[in-house]
């Protein structure tokens, strides 16, 4: 029988149970135990199913939230997750990333004191039941289609791109630079946020789907643009933007100052069994060490909860604004500070000290003044607020710059933006080469998991609509 809505008046907002912190911080286990059928059943029903359903509105994807919500409530999980999967590609890693404090369940109607429904939990709920019971299958075409696309990037984009075309009956190949399909969901998120088999699954799914993989394989390296040009009817650049951002003060060159992605890529490589020399040296291991994180968003949590882990002494974030003003999820931050991690607001590296490598970073005191053009409040120092934090491994997280892909790739046609992003028609997400398309990251600038997903399902129709008025053009001609 189906479970009556609009129970958030009757039954409280309740997370999966989350894993003691001391337990935590001894392994790599992700954070929240996996909800029980009834009590997923019982939070989905809190929903309100309102006319307008904001929830709905403030997902990237547009996902039907309150129709597998209460097909959840109901007991009506296969049909959930197709309604899930319908719109969502991944729908089983967004339940894990996503920051649904500041998209969906940020934007729920439910009024405080009542408080949100748990939209991540359940809709995690819903595809890891999928996987149990086999209701996820391969992206298999009705018919097939003869022309190729090929898709430089396995992340995000690129992945949610090839499995829209792949549906559509398209030949595709995805070409990265790593040794395993994912991106950043495997080699940038850890797997307390993220366990690797999830992204790991889905890889081998598509495979079985037909999608052909060339890992290893650096465009510009090994093969050229022109040449995968004159090899696929289209071509998709969903690289993302690795180049990380940089910080202009004294010291910033001394050893012991490392990059975020290049620490998280070492942690996450010697999770996955691989020889990480620099993981070994000590060089990107915090192991017995005194962290400092330089930073406020998600990639700055992964690092300080990743330093914890790892049996770091000390970590510490220092971060230029206050705690409301931080890029990164809430309840990342919440947890950061239950396993540990001392938070220092409204403080910003003035220099890194030390010799022949880091020893402390100097900091100086901040203070939120007035709001600038974009409504936001202005950095300014506090005059003689500085202070030391004793430091002998400094994470820079200030986030990530695409790379020079017109020089990467050899086609100086490729047109950038002032952010060095690719530049494309937004009507049709092509770049200024015929034939080649651009999404996610590398057009948009460093972003969330979901925003690449939304981009990849959009190219795949524009890629489509191109190839498809391609071939018909000669059958026009011939009238």
């Amino acid at each position: 029988m189906a479970e009556k809505m609009l129970q958030f008046v009757r039954l409280q907002q309740r997370q999966p149970d989350k894993r003691d912190a001391s337990a935590r911080r001894a392994d790599w286990g992700e954070v929240y135990e996996n909800f029980a059928a009834e009590a997923a059943g019982q939070q989905a029903s809190r929903c309100s199913q309102c006319g307008v359903p904001f929830c709905q509105v403030h997902c990237p994807l547009n996902n039907n939230i309150p129709d597998w919500l209460k097909l959840t409530a109901e007991g009506r999980l296969e049909e959930a997750y197709e309604v899930a999967a319908a719109t969502n590609t991944f729908p089983e890693i967004c339940g894990r990333v996503c920051p649904q404090d500041r998209l969906c369940e940020g934007n729920c109607v439910i009024e405080k004191g009542f408080e949100s429904v748990t939209i991540g939990a359940v809709e995690k709920y819903i595809t890891d039941t999928a996987w149990e019971k086999g209701w996820v299958k391969p992206p298999m075409p009705v018919r097939e289609r003869p022309q190729t696309v090929g898709i430089i990037g396995a992340g995000p984009a690129g992945m949610a791109a090839a499995e829209r075309l792949r549906t559509m009956g398209y030949q595709v190949t995805i070409y990265d630079r790593h040794d395993r399909a994912g991106g950043l969901m495997i080699y940038g998120i850890p797997n307390f946020k993220l366990e690797k088999e999830v992204v790991v699954r889905r890889w081998q799914q598509y495979v079985m789907g037909g999608i052909q993989f060339r890992l290893n394989t650096a465009v510009g390296r090994d093969v050229t643009l022109g040449e995968l040009r004159q090899r696929h009817d289209a071509i998709l650049v969903a690289t993302g933007v690795y180049k990380a951002r940089d910080i202009d003060c004294a010291g910033a060159a001394l050893p012991g100052v490392v990059a975020a992605l290049d620490y998280l890529i070492a942690s996450n490589r010697k999770g996955l069994g691989d020889e990480v020399p620099e993981f070994e040296s000590g060089a990107l291991n915090a192991e017995g060490r005194h962290v400092v994180v330089v930073g406020g968003g998600d990639t700055a949590m992964d690092c300080v909860r990743t330093a914890v882990r790892q049996g770091a002494a000390s970590v510490t974030c220092l971060y230029r604004r206050d705690k409301a003003n931080m890029p990164g999820s809430m309840r990342e931050v919440k947890n950061a500070e239950e396993e540990g991690v001392r938070f220092e607001w409204l403080a910003a590296p003035e220099s890194f000290l030390g010799t022949d490598k880091v020893a402390a970073v100097r900091a100086q005191r901040m203070h939120l003044g007035l709001p600038d053009a974009t409504g936001r409040q202005q950095v300014e120092p506090i005059a003689g607020a500085e202070f030391e934090v004793k430091a002998d491994l400094v994470i820079k997280a200030l986030g990530f710059d695409p790379e020079d892909l017109p020089a990467a790739f050899n086609e100086p046609a490729l047109g950038v933006t002032r952010w060095g992003t690719l530049k494309v028609d937004f009507r049709t997400m092509m770049t200024a080469v015929p034939g080649v398309f651009a999404a996610g990251d590398i057009v948009r600038g460093a972003s969330l998991v979901v925003w690449g997903i939304r981009d990849g399902r959009d190219v795949a129709e524009q890629i489509h609509a191109f190839i498809q008025a391609r071939a018909e053009a000669p059958a026009i001609a011939a009238e």
